[in-house]
């Protein structure tokens, strides 16, 4: 009784385990069947990339059009700081200027009547901006004003030199037109000191002073001095100056152009000139 007893609890155990298996290889099925995608139509071609594993799938090219605004401001930064530094040095303007140059002059007045024009001109000068329309300006200049043959005749010289030395301060007023090309004006005090020296002369000392003499500005009471000091003359004048140029930047230098109206008088002699000078400033 006890052994059939024993048997069918067996058997019984033996079914149930049989029943829980299958239960749980169902479900372990189930479960594999949900995790899978699902399978395409066979209608549909084939994609190479689809039947790539989704770990070896290369990332879609459609999600870069959609970051590309996120990242467009980033790769424009660096054009737009660099118009606006290119702004900044536009509006910029530098303090200092220095400038050289060379020339000829030519004369008026009084001057023109004893000299002759085509003297050599050299010229220095600096200039101290404060904005880039206004600024200050100091020149130095050496002007050439050879004798005419009417004034050695006059002299009673063979030959002759005579030049000027003038320090002129200016205002300056720029004109900037285009980024190359710019314009300039000044005005100012000048000082003008003449020197000049008859190689030998044939006037009589004691003679009455023609209008060559008093120009030189040797005659004492409207005469030559009777010790014959009047070959030499120096002298010192006080006027004014205006002008203008132009210049043109090249490779971070800029040649300018200029025109000068220069005059100096004192006791009744005058020193007039107009140097034409072309030269480089930086």
């Amino acid at each position: 009784m006890i052994g059939k007893f024993a048997a069918v609890s067996a058997f019984r155990i033996a079914l149930g385990a049989m029943l829980l298996v299958t239960i749980l290889a169902g479900a372990q099925t189930a479960r594999a069947q949900q995790t899978q995608p699902p399978a395409q139509p066979q209608a549909q071609p084939t994609d190479p990339q689809a039947q790539q594993p989704p770990s070896q799938q290369p990332s879609q090219p459609q999600a870069q059009p959609q970051q590309q605004p996120e990242n467009q401001p980033s790769v424009q930064e660096p054009q737009i700081e660099t118009a606006a530094q290119r702004r900044a040095r536009e509006r910029a303007f530098k303090k200092w200027n220095f400038n050289v140059g060379g020339g000829a002059s030519t004369n008026s007045g009084t001057t023109k009547t004893f000299v002759r024009g085509g003297g050599g001109v050299v010229a220095g000068g600096v200039a101290r901006n404060y904005s880039r329309y206004f600024g200050l300006r100091l020149d130095a200049e050496w002007d050439n004003l050879p004798l005419r043959g009417s004034a050695l005749d006059q002299a009673q010289a063979p030959s002759a030199t005579n030049h000027a030395y003038t320090a002129m301060a200016d205002l300056l007023f720029n004109l900037p037109v285009t980024r190359s090309w710019s314009g300039y004006v000044v005005v100012g005090p000048a000082f003008v000191y003449r020197r000049g020296k008859l190689s030998s002369s044939q006037a009589v000392p004691g003679s009455t002073c023609n209008a060559f003499w008093t120009w030189w500005g040797t005659c004492y009471a409207e005469s030559l001095p009777l010790d014959g000091k009047f070959l030499s003359e120096s002298q010192t004048e006080f006027g004014e100056n205006f002008g203008g140029g132009v210049a043109r930047k090249v490779h971070g230098l800029e040649i300018y152009g200029e025109y000068r109206i220069v005059h100096g008088s004192r006791w009744n002699r005058t020193t007039d000139f107009r140097p034409i000078t072309v030269g480089v400033r930086w």
